[in-house]
């Protein structure tokens, strides 16, 4: 695996076209085709499926794109910063959603302050690979909800105990309560695709999904995407209540049947990064 094949598979998944692909990489289309093909040989998966109408990403490729990602912009960085010669400090950051970003901004700040050659990325990956990068050392800490985790190099530390709230337009009927139970949801509900949230969140949304009807059932590929949905007063969905996390434009109402979930931080045991125990320090401070 190279950057020009990485570089290749990128391009056709963005345009999903082979020859526009070779005209934004200004290389021949059989070229492109060649870096594909060898690719798809080294991984052992078809990344696209292709016909005489059309190109698209196979469910390998969807979930390759982020990884191939990453490690063509992890390499292009450090042959920028080999190149010159700086004494960057990079920290790579996972985070599940928007949400999840939303606590960014005043814990960069801070780090800047302390840390001036401190240069940050911060990763948006769907929620099975974001531990594997954690682990892999190709992120250094990733936000998320506590899961049951089979015997592995990281550790997982509690930031707060998050209540399930229902997220709903302020204009929903359920905004009248203060707080609600099971019984009291109603109207349409949204939920989110299994595969970007954790399992504790997807059970709490199934125990909702199962008892409705097909009509009162909207479904979103990403959180981004049923938030919007949320937004657009389509229906309501259920999620932890991470303060400082909260999108605007949405009102939070505690839902008492649900237990509060563990919202944290995973990291390696053995992480010695010099911005990682501030980092962490400035994530409890955040959400005390």
């Amino acid at each position: 695996m190279n950057t020009v094949q990485l570089e290749c598979f990128i391009a056709v998944a963005e345009h999903l076209n082979f020859s526009k692909a070779s005209e934004a990489l200004r290389i021949t289309q059989p070229a492109v085709s060649h870096q594909i093909r060898a690719l798809e040989e080294e991984l052992g998966v078809k990344l696209f499926r292709r016909t005489s109408k059309n190109v698209a990403l196979t469910q390998e490729g969807l979930e390759f794109l982020p990884d191939a990602e990453l490690i063509l912009k992890t390499a292009l960085s450090a042959k920028e910063r080999l190149g010159q010669h700086e004494r960057f400090l990079p920290f790579e950051i996972g985070c599940h959603n928007r949400m999840e970003i939303n606590l960014m901004p005043p814990i960069l700040r801070e780090l800047a302050r302390d840390f001036p050659l401190l240069r940050p990325a911060i990763q948006l990956v769907p929620f099975p690979s974001l531990l594997s990068l954690v682990e892999n050392r190709q992120l250094h800490a990733a936000f998320g909800i506590k899961e049951e985790q089979k015997k592995s190099s990281l550790y997982f530390r509690e930031l707060c105990s998050a209540p399930v709230a229902c997220l709903c337009s302020p204009t929903h009927p359920l905004t009248r309560h203060g707080t609600l139970t099971t019984k009291q949801l109603s109207g349409n509900f949204i939920a989110c695709s299994p595969r970007q949230i954790a399992d504790p969140v997807f059970a709490v949304q199934n125990s909702i999904v199962t008892k409705l009807r097909p009509e009162q059932r909207y479904f979103a590929e990403n959180m981004e995407s049923a938030i919007t949905l949320v937004k657009a007063q389509l229906g309501y969905m259920l999620y932890p209540d991470i303060v400082p996390a909260r999108e605007a434009d949405l009102s939070y109402i505690p839902v008492a049947d649900f237990p509060g979930m563990s919202f944290g931080v995973y990291y390696r045991y053995d992480d010695d990064h010099p911005v990682l125990r501030r980092f962490l320090r400035l994530c409890a401070e955040l959400l005390q």
